[in-house]
């Protein structure tokens, strides 16, 4: 994993349907192309038809997202899930692509060639399909073991000014922190058209919060309700109990974000979110870089307490098969297996004590030997002629008929 403070760093883009994700990539990827650092750019979306950016990586490329859903009869949730678990298998060629063209440029590069710092990830907009599949935490988990990894959510700012859709907002993104396990940054976007300092007092100081919700009991616009729906008075029981313990559960972790707000349409604010995500880079370096480290190790050591038993279950299974032949039924020396069906009778006679008709015991006859052995021996003995050489003659000298 790189450690220079001039490594790249990838950025995570997630955010629900709406919420102006699209475009919010599109505004960050211009703004490093006008600094003259352009990012490297990754599509995981297969269901859009068409992005306002050019992707140095798209899953489009290698996954057909319509014949996917054809072939295994799935809906669009369903389509886009198996298209991410198709696209998954190729990790290593992505991350291998990815430090190849992230690399610092060799000596002889033409004169103004930089390093690229920053890989820009647009995700699914059904947001749920991608961090709680298996193939978004395999994704994740390996962007993040070669690269600081920082997680932009995306939030519809004017959406989000009541109390409830606030705190569903909130909650969401929670569950994204601590799925993840990487440092966040909240991006409350559309600020053009509400201004998102009502969130970060919300976020900094419960108290507001608080009052903001008796207002809206007050004026009976809970839930976003109109002052004759449901809202009217309905603030005041269950649900503004639990509004307000949650802006007092929540307060220890608004300590860990970042909290910006963006306009994607006018460009404000885009300068504070490139600070945060230094910010989250050196977070990612000194605080989730070693938690990594320590689950790699756990896997490892698990991988390879998991190959010793296995190792061991084996050389059980052998030690156990070697003393069933030396000791054989009840005891008994193992006998040789029968290699053809006459040697199988004459087992069967030697069980009820018989001697051959020469009259010489078992005990005198000289170990049987393998089949290929008796046939040599037998035609040793006659040296048949191609004339009288039948089969039965043959059978009779081989002693095996």
């Amino acid at each position: 994993m790189a450690d220079s403070p001039d490594s790249p760093v990838a950025i995570v883009c997630v955010g629900m349907a709406g919420s102006g994700k699209t475009t919010f990539m599109q505004r960050i990827n211009s703004h490093l192309h006008s600094k003259r650092d352009p990012p490297y750019v990754v599509n995981l979306d297969p269901a859009v038809r068409s992005v306002p950016f050019d992707s140095n990586i798209d899953i489009r490329d290698s996954v057909n997202y319509k014949e996917v859903m054809k072939q295994y009869n799935l809906g669009p949730n369903g389509g886009i899930l198996t298209s991410l678990n198709l696209f998954s298998t190729k990790i290593d060629q992505i991350l291998s692509l990815l430090e190849k063209r992230t690399a610092p440029p060799p000596e002889d590069a033409p004169a103004g060639t930089k390093q690229i710092k920053n890989i820009l990830v647009d995700t699914p907009g059904q947001i749920e399909v991608f961090v709680w599949s298996a193939s978004g935490d395999i994704l994740l988990g390996s962007l993040a073991s070669t690269f600081p990894t920082v997680i932009a959510y995306i939030i519809d700012t004017p959406r989000t000014a009541s109390t409830s859709t606030f705190m569903s907002n909130m909650l969401y993104a929670c569950s994204i922190l601590y799925k993840t396990k990487l440092p966040m940054i909240l991006v409350f976007n559309k600020t053009d058209v509400k201004d998102a300092e009502f969130a970060k007092e919300w976020m900094s100081d419960f108290e507001t919060f608080q009052a903001a919700l008796r207002e809206e009991e007050e004026t009976g616009s809970f839930g976003g309700m109109g002052g004759d729906g449901p809202g009217v008075g309905g603030g005041s029981g269950y649900m503004s109990s639990l509004l307000n313990s949650m802006s007092l559960m929540l307060e220890e972790f608004y300590s860990h974000l970042s909290v910006v707000g963006v306009s994607s349409m006018t460009g404000d604010g885009i300068d504070e979110f490139f600070e945060a995500v230094q910010e989250k880079k050196a977070e990612f370096e000194r605080d989730y870089k070693p938690e990594l480290e320590r689950r790699r190790k756990e896997r490892e050591a698990q991988k390879e307490t998991g190959r010793q038993k296995e190792l061991g279950k084996l050389m059980k299974d052998l030690n156990m098969e070697n003393k069933n032949k030396a000791k054989g039924p009840q005891g008994k020396a193992p006998k040789e297996e029968p290699e053809t069906i006459s040697d199988m009778e004459d087992d069967d006679d030697d069980e009820q004590g018989l001697v051959d008709p020469d009259g010489a015991d078992d005990d005198d006859q000289e170990p049987a030997d393998g089949l290929k052995q008796r046939y040599e021996r037998a035609l040793q003995d006659g040296n048949p002629s191609e004339e009288d050489f039948s089969f039965a003659k043959y059978l009779h000298k081989a002693n095996v008929g």
